[in-house]
């Protein structure tokens, strides 16, 4: 996990290397994500309000204590990431399920808004890179992205899913498909921060098509573990994969 310092005064860098151990924990956050949201607002019963409120409160919390630290916590950043991803699906459930708004209609205005993001991020920082997110706004602009391209997968992965026809298994296998070739293309000398960015936003629909495909009932073409014992199993697979990469020696970031 990356520790790198930049430059004098500046913070440590807060933000893991793009390793395997990376891409393994976020595509089980965003599976979290999306059952967990499920579990909460369905099967718990409490609705979407009621959720919606303690997911943002504990969120506001989270990244608060994020924020204000000025060291890389992997527990704290990962809470951060597994909470986010509960946030950007209910706002992507809201706006469907609630406002009756078209996935097509969502996915393009949360696609242009990310496009904004990065472009404001750009023009102050100069870079996008993962490696250097050691000032207090680069990190409020990294967050920002975060947030914005779980809202985006969301709706990408259940316009895929669902008003396309993929359904879960065909759409777990087109999103894995879809990053095998950016990690191709990042071997063969593609911009290794286009193609970080470019998975990290398939990540989330690939998570969310494998929750569903695991908690759904065979009914609705899952597996049937529920979302209850899908969370369990998946935040159990985190917290062990954290806990490893907490012991882990530092490393330099390729990107």
């Amino acid at each position: 996990m990356n520790r790198q310092i930049s430059a004098p005064g500046a913070l440590i860098n807060k933000v893991p290397s793009a390793v395997l151990s990376f891409w393994v924990i976020k595509i089980l956050s965003t599976t979290v994500g999306e059952t967990g949201a499920d579990y909460l607002a369905v099967n718990a019963g409490l609705g979407t309000a009621v959720t919606g409120g303690i997911t943002a409160a504990l969120l506001a919390t989270a990244l608060a204590a994020q924020l204000y630290s000025r060291r890389f916590a992997p527990w704290l950043y990962w809470l951060c990431v597994v909470l986010l991803s509960v946030a950007g699906t209910q706002i992507t459930d809201a706006l469907t399920d609630g406002l009756g708004v078209s996935l097509y209609l969502s996915t393009g205005v949360f696609a242009v808004s990310l496009a904004l993001l990065f472009a404001a991020w750009h023009l102050c920082e100069h870079t996008l890179s993962i490696a250097t997110i050691n000032t207090a706004r680069r990190e409020r602009f990294y967050w920002a992205a975060i947030l914005l391209t779980f809202a985006l997968g969301t709706a990408a992965g259940d316009l895929a899913t669902e008003e396309l026809g993929l359904g879960f298994r065909l759409g777990a296998i087109t999103f894995g498909a879809l990053i095998a070739i950016i990690y191709s293309a990042r071997c063969n000398g593609a911009n290794p921060v286009l193609t970080f960015w470019l998975a990290y936003i398939l990540t989330r629909p690939l998570g969310a098509s494998l929750g569903d495909l695991l908690s759904q009932s065979t009914e609705y073409g899952g597996i049937g573990w529920g979302a209850v014992n899908t969370s369990l199993v998946f935040l159990l697979a985190i917290a062990a994969l954290v806990a490893m990469v907490s012991r882990a020696p530092a490393a330099v970031p390729p990107n």
